[in-house]
Formats: structure tokens, C-alpha cells, sequence
């Protein structure tokens, strides 16, 4: 498997494969060129970037936000709110539970107060959060687009839910704060 790949593959597949009719994709951060090749295996509108793409996008036009390598913090939130339609889900790199597990549970609870889902996923050793305001991750995958996916080496629908599944202890530690 190249370099990255599972990563690629996941941060895109898992919300492009959530999201029920993602049109208008906006996918920031230093590595956001990295997962164009993935992004590209979707129909829709794709944009790719930095932060500056948040303050620049109009009112609620954007389905599906993908970011990597930024920080999530109130502000981040405030513009992402702003151009994320109702309907929208975010997926965003966070810190597992082995680093710092005060970071995973600080963006749940960020996340948490504006998306009715906010859940973690994980891969390799990559934790994620999924955060939507109407589909749930595994409940609402639409299963023709996540198994008919071409020429991908990581992602597949089994993946899919199997990435939103943790340890008993960890599950335990999340109570309260994932929304499942």
C-alpha cells in the first residue's frame, strides 16, 4: 500500500459515503492536495485548500467538509457553521486515545454542541471524528456508492464500520461525550 493511502482513503470515503447527496466538497489543510486522487472518485463540486476556503465560501453551500493538519477551535467551528448546509457531516484527524485522549474528548465536545452525531473512527494508527448533522455514519452509509468504489486499496464498506468501533474501556470513556 503507497504511503498514506489508508489515510487518503478514509477521510474522504467515510464522509462522501455517509453524506446522502454530497455535491459541494471543501477539503482544507497543508495535505488536502494529497487526498484530491480520492475526492475525484465522487461526482460533485470539490474544492481544495487552506483555512482562508471557510471565510471566502457563501451561506450554507458547502455538503461535506474535509480538514487535515488544522486545529479545530471555536472559530474554525463559527466559519465551518456558517457555510455547512443543514444537512451537512465534517470529518477531521484528531489525537487518539494513546496520545492525548483530553484532545479526542475536547473536539467531540466542541463538535458535540452544533452536530447531532460526533463520533470518533479509527484506522491504523490515525483517530478521526465524523460529525454530522443528520446521517449517521454506519446507519445511513450508502452501501452503491461505498461498495462500488474503484481501484481503492484500503477503504471498503467492512472498513467503514468496522472504523467506528472501539475497546470496551475506550467506548466506556466516551459515554457522554460521542454522540452516537
Amino acid at each position: 500500500m503507497r504511503d498514506n493511502q489508508a489515510f487518503n482513503e478514509m477521510m474522504v470515503h467515510t464522509p462522501l459515503c455517509t453524506h446522502k447527496e454530497a455535491q459541494n466538497v471543501l477539503i482544507v489543510g497543508d495535505s488536502a492536495s494529497n487526498l484530491q486522487e480520492e475526492a475525484s472518485k465522487h461526482t460533485g463540486n470539490i474544492e481544495f485548500g487552506d483555512t482562508s476556503l471557510l471565510t471566502s465560501q457563501n451561506e450554507k453551500n458547502i455538503d461535506v467538509i474535509i480538514f487535515t493538519d488544522v486545529k479545530l477551535d471555536e472559530m474554525l467551528l463559527a466559519n465551518i457553521e456558517r457555510i455547512l448546509k443543514d444537512d451537512g457531516v465534517i470529518a477531521f484527524k484528531t489525537n487518539s486515545f494513546s496520545k492525548d485522549c483530553n484532545v479526542l474528548k475536547n473536539d467531540l465536545e466542541l463538535v458535540g454542541r452544533n452536530f447531532w452525531i460526533a463520533m470518533p473512527f479509527r484506522f491504523g494508527h490515525t483517530t478521526a471524528i465524523l460529525a454530522s448533522k443528520k446521517y449517521h455514519p454506519t446507519a445511513d452509509i450508502i452501501l452503491q456508492r461505498s461498495d462500488l468504489l474503484n481501484d481503492l486499496e484500503y477503504y471498503s464498506t467492512e472498513i467503514h464500520h468496522a472504523s467506528f468501533v472501539f475497546p470496551a474501556a475506550q467506548h466506556k470513556a466516551l459515554t457522554g461525550i460521542a454522540k452516537r
